[in-house]
């Protein structure tokens, strides 16, 4: 039977690299986003078969429709890319973006994940990737994540998702289920986030290839926290023993600086 990927956010950047990278390891994918054309286009470029999705994962009921359009394909892995974020005072922010946020940022994940994780356990064969970010880790590290000034909503959705995808690997790893769930926690990526959040200054980011690279091999070892970048690894474990109100000092003025 044919292997099949669904990839959410797969329009741009990480899940756009992902969808090449699984192709070439001999899935089919299934594409999804709000942007036809450029899954058009993606879809012409990739070695395999495709079925291009247009749905708004803001949407709780386009996630189950999502679900359905794919009932007929062998799907055996999950990847969870769609998201965005904002920058500015969270007052200040419009309240509808904000709230769509967490719906793609976490609610459209945890619809998606619940909805396959049944079925992958039943055939007990399957992977969920979640793609987060190192705003789910930093500072303090997965244990205490005291959040980020001037981007609220967006590290606090992180953390959540970073949070539920820890919390079912252990369900998983205590059943003895074979199936993989992580968490990609990478540091700044080179794709459209900041455009689309209204950052003017960033740090200079890792590649979307070699993101969704470290991504696929860190779900290929059964890692759950997969943290691309040895800088970001070695941050996530010092801030741990750094004072809380200096980590999120720091981090509220590093984002300070994109507004």
């Amino acid at each position: 039977m044919e292997k099949w990927a669904l990839i959410t956010g797969a329009s741009s950047g990480i899940g756009a690299e992902l969808a090449k990278l699984y192709a070439s390891r001999g899935y089919n994918i299934a594409l999804t986003a709000r942007r036809a054309d450029r899954l058009a286009d993606l879809a012409m470029k990739l070695p395999a078969k495709t079925r291009i999705l247009v749905h708004d994962l803001a949407d709780r009921e386009e996630c189950a429709a999502l679900y359905d359009d794919v009932s007929d394909l062998n799907i055996e892995l999950l990847v969870n890319c769609a998201g965005f974020g904002a920058v500015g005072k969270f007052e200040t922010l419009d309240l509808d973006r904000q709230i769509q946020m967490t719906d793609i940022n976490c609610v459209a994940p945890l619809i998606l994940t619940h909805m396959f994780l049944k079925d992958f356990k039943y055939r007990d064969k399957g992977a969920i990737l979640n793609v987060a970010s190192s705003a789910g880790l930093l500072p303090g590290g997965p244990n205490m994540a005291p959040g980020g000034p001037n981007m609220a909503v967006y590290y606090a959705s992180k953390a959540y998702l970073t949070s539920l995808t820890s919390a079912i690997a252990e369900e998983l790893r205590a059943g003895g289920s074979s199936v993989k769930i992580a968490a990609l926690c990478p540091g700044p990526v080179d794709t459209e986030f900041n455009d689309v959040a209204g950052v003017k200054f960033s740090l200079k980011g890792i590649t979307s290839a070699y993101c969704a690279k470290c991504a696929a091999r860190g779900l290929d070892n059964g890692e759950v926290i997969i943290i691309p970048e040895e800088k970001i690894r070695l941050l996530s474990f010092a801030t741990r023993f750094a004072p809380r109100r200096l980590t999120v000092a720091v981090t509220g003025w590093q984002q300070k600086r994109k507004i």
